[in-house]
């Protein structure tokens, strides 16, 4: 398997504490299955903290940023039963991703950490 980038980002969790109190952060930048699923949760500060830092980290990786119809909406992140972290991107991600590096088929890996003062996505 050939290895097309990989990203990370690392996010200061206050930061995304104080963004959280914008609504219009929080629906600029999560989508609505990520604000739906942090009802449930008592730290709704680093949850989405990893989830900025995910996006960030993925955009990196691919070598492009938010520009040429990806945004942050595009990229849902959600784990798996086992509570592995898993990227859901959009199809305009996903056109970008076969026109750029002439890929059909291809893996997405995810690794999130956090702390108190700091989250991480790789």
């Amino acid at each position: 398997m050939e290895i097309i980038g990989n990203g990370v980002d690392i996010v200061d969790n206050k930061r995304i504490k104080n963004s959280l109190k914008n609504k219009n952060f929080i629906n600029r930048i999560f989508t609505r299955n990520e604000i739906n699923r942090s009802k449930k949760l008592v730290n709704k500060t680093n949850y989405f903290a990893k989830r900025f830092a995910a996006k960030e980290a993925f955009v990196k990786a691919i070598g492009e940023g938010f520009r040429n119809n990806i945004n942050f909406q595009n990229i849902d992140i959600t784990n798996d039963k086992k509570g592995k972290p898993i990227i859901n991107i959009s199809i305009n991600v996903k056109k970008f991703i076969k026109k750029k590096f002439k890929l059909n088929k291809y893996k997405i890996f995810l690794s999130l950490s956090d702390e108190k003062n700091h989250s991480i996505a790789y």
